[in-house]
């Protein structure tokens, strides 16, 4: 019997008819035809940002969490010398890194990431932070008629001049909390140690800082969440519930911490922080 020899325009045409049949079971399992091991999205790099009277060590259980689920971790060495200045910083760190960003940022952190814009920066986490709007300042939303209870008064804030390059014939008024009234005021979940640890580590911030201006917010166009910490004794807890409700827009959930909940409650802060990344990957 003679045999049959295909053409190589038959060959073609039995290759796209085999080629279409596995598409179409694979279809019905449910499986894909695609590429074996298509890379899934990267990981965004995720940066922390600190606060007044604290440095970038308040953050060393947190990232270590975060790194720990394979995210990549920077923090920001804030220099605490108000919105603009500081957010025009970390928009060149951030000008740095390749990829997507998450940026959280703790107490006046979150002045500083809400005065951050860079297209990169696909999540913004506030924690026990503050969320001003356009024209609103920290001391402003400090008003003790409006929302009661904060704890960062005098004695306990005191003031000194130092050494500064950005102030006024290269000095500058900044504001501490006194060690005595550390760890009452500012991490009052936290043990005697561990608070005594903070307080070496406490970084002074310009008092222009609590009274510049806040610019365009970021978290009116980048998805933002926020963690309220209801035993907070520097921000009064009704106030973050104020500005997490119009920055993070039911992204909103809350902890039994001082204000200082990045260090008393690490985990429940790099859970906001993984569900804020994760969100960003879909």
């Amino acid at each position: 019997m003679p045999s049959t020899v295909l053409s190589g325009r038959s060959q073609r045409a039995l290759l796209t008819r085999v080629a279409a049949a596995v598409i179409i079971v694979l279809g019905i399992l449910g499986l894909s035809a695609g590429p074996a091991g298509a890379a899934p999205p990267p990981k965004p790099t995720i940066v922390l940002v600190h606060g007044a009277f604290a440095d970038a060590t308040g953050w060393r259980d947190v990232a270590a969490t975060l790194r720990g689920q394979g995210y990549p971790v920077q923090t920001f060495d804030n220099p605490l010398r108000g919105p603009a200045h500081d957010s025009a910083l970390l928009e060149k760190q951030l000008a740095g890194i390749k990829g997507p960003v998450v940026l959280v940022g703790h107490s006046y952190g979150g002045a500083v990431i809400t005065n951050t814009h860079d297209p990169d920066v696909v999540a913004n986490v506030y924690i026990a932070a503050f969320a001003p709007a356009r024209g609103e300042f920290v001391q402003g939303l400090l008003n003790p008629v409006t929302f009661p209870g904060s704890r960062l008064l005098p004695p306990a804030l005191q003031l000194k001049v130092v050494d500064d390059p950005t102030g006024p014939g290269g000095k500058n008024l900044d504001g501490y909390i006194a060690q005595p009234y550390f760890r009452d005021i500012f991490a009052q979940d936290v043990s005697v140690a561990t608070a005594a640890d903070m307080f070496a580590h406490q970084k002074s911030a310009a008092l222009v800082a609590n009274l510049e201006p806040s610019g365009d917010p970021s978290w009116r166009t980048v998805p933002s969440w926020y963690l309220v910490s209801r035993q907070d004794r520097v921000i009064p807890p009704a106030l973050q519930r104020f500005m997490a409700s119009r920055a993070a827009k039911g992204r909103t959930s809350e902890v039994d911490a001082s204000h200082a909940s990045l260090v008393s409650r690490p985990g429940a802060v790099a859970a906001v922080v993984l569900k804020a990344a994760r969100a960003s990957q879909r």
